[in-house]
């Protein structure tokens, strides 16, 4: 019996291995090959005692919705501006339709009922938190399927802020 419990114990080890590097791969190919869009930041409280320094991001197309009106999860429809903002366009519950020119980004309803875009927070290095203090937009890549990641904060004038 000991023997067949090292077995299971290894298997399922290699097995959360397995699905841990394949995620991580998929947010690699989402940096790599996704669309750029920018969102419009509202602002929020930018500390943690806890976590360190770091901004609570809270999107302002996200505020423009009317909960009771949309599915608890689905998809945001976005169009970009000649800048590269995104405009929003309407919530659906499914991937399709998508009309061209016309981009995903995968949202759902969270505690207090609250419509979570994109990454929630943004963590800097302890100190660095006046350089991002003005940040405008965040910056998230998207696939097809809607699926995003973050890849930073934005000034006013669409640089990203190193």
């Amino acid at each position: 019996m000991k023997k067949y419990s090292a077995l299971i114990i290894l298997v399922n080890l290699v097995l959360f291995l397995g699905f841990f590097n394949y995620a991580i791969v998929q947010k690699e190919d989402i940096i790599e090959d996704g669309q750029l869009i920018l969102l419009e930041l509202a602002p929020v409280d930018p500390r943690s005692l806890m976590q360190g320094d770091y901004m609570r991001l809270n999107y302002a197309i996200s505020d423009e919705v009317i909960i009771d009106q949309i599915p608890k999860r689905g998809y945001c429809v976005v169009t970009l501006d000649s800048e590269g903002v995104a405009q929003h366009n309407r919530y659906q519950k499914n991937n399709a339709p998508k009309n061209e020119n016309e981009y995903l980004i995968e949202y759902n309803i969270g505690e207090w009922s609250a419509v979570k875009i994109g990454a929630a927070s943004f963590f800097f290095q302890e100190g660095e938190g006046e350089k991002y203090a003005d940040a405008k937009y965040g910056g998230i890549k998207v696939d097809e399927n809607g699926n995003s990641v973050l890849v930073g904060l934005y000034d006013s004038n669409r640089k990203k802020i190193e």
